[in-house]
């Protein structure tokens, strides 16, 4: 049985004043005992929501981390090792804002998750389509790209330890959102693809459904056989709307 995740991508959102008051309000959330329940905020803030959220059973993770798993001569940026050391068990990568703002390759995407791998994190994979591409008809084999170039490179024994996050670009911050109905066709696919590497592997691994998940929709998407939860962006910045979305997956 695959343990439900929803996990909170602020993004590059916070102040020391505005994160201090979304503790406050996490920490009094009641959250369902049979839900992980995750934080991404940006690399500033992570210590200060460790310890603002200690003894809370909620996980801080990070939003990227570098190429190369150890610390050296790389500016601006920070290495899964560092990370890791400062108390981070999760990081994202490939998420589409950095492969399509920044750049980031299917190869660059690969090397970020073995590098968190190595380091002992729990790489989440964002895989996912613009509308163009969506429009084009091309959604599932631009998703079976960005997830067979993590298999190809690494071999489909390494998603055992990790997560996978569907996000269609063009439903990411639009208000716009799958329907349950076309966001399961694309889980069920990501399935499909770990299926013909590893049954085992496909069974196990969970894949999230991102892309203006809000309480209001939240339980219709989880109720999905192949949804595992939600990568969860603007609505976690407000504690109430994501503890609500928390408790849709504990149903």
């Amino acid at each position: 049985m695959r343990r439900p995740l929803v996990a909170g991508n602020w993004k590059m959102h916070g102040t020391r004043a505005s994160v201090a008051e979304l503790i406050k309000g996490l920490r009094h959330l009641a959250l369902p005992g049979g839900v992980e329940v995750a934080v991404f905020p940006p690399c500033l803030y992570v210590t200060q929501v460790m310890v603002g959220l200690e003894g809370k059973s909620i996980a801080v993770g990070a939003q990227n981390c570098a190429v190369e798993p150890v610390q050296g001569a790389l500016t601006g940026e920070i290495a899964p090792s560092q990370l890791a050391d400062a108390g981070c068990g999760m990081v994202l990568v490939g998420h589409s804002e950095r492969r399509l703002i920044l750049g980031e390759s299917d190869e660059m995407v690969s090397r970020k998750f073995a590098a968190a791998q190595s380091c002992g994190l729990l790489p989440v994979l964002c895989v996912g389509e613009t509308r163009e591409q969506r429009e084009a008809g091309k959604t599932l084999e631009v998703v079976a790209r960005q997830l067979g170039s993590v298999i190809e490179e690494l071999g489909v024994g390494a998603f055992a330890q990790a997560v996978i996050a569907y996000e269609p670009v063009w439903a990411i911050g639009t208000g716009l959102t799958a329907s349950s109905d076309q966001a399961q066709e694309v889980h069920a696919a990501i399935r499909a693809q770990l299926t013909a590497e590893n049954a085992d592997v496909a069974r196990g691994v969970r894949i999230l459904y991102g892309g203006s998940v809000k309480a209001a929709n939240a339980a219709e998407l989880f109720r999905m056989p192949d949804i595992d939860g939600g990568l969860v962006g603007g609505a976690s910045l407000n504690a109430d709307e994501f503890g609500a979305i928390c408790r849709a997956a504990g149903n």
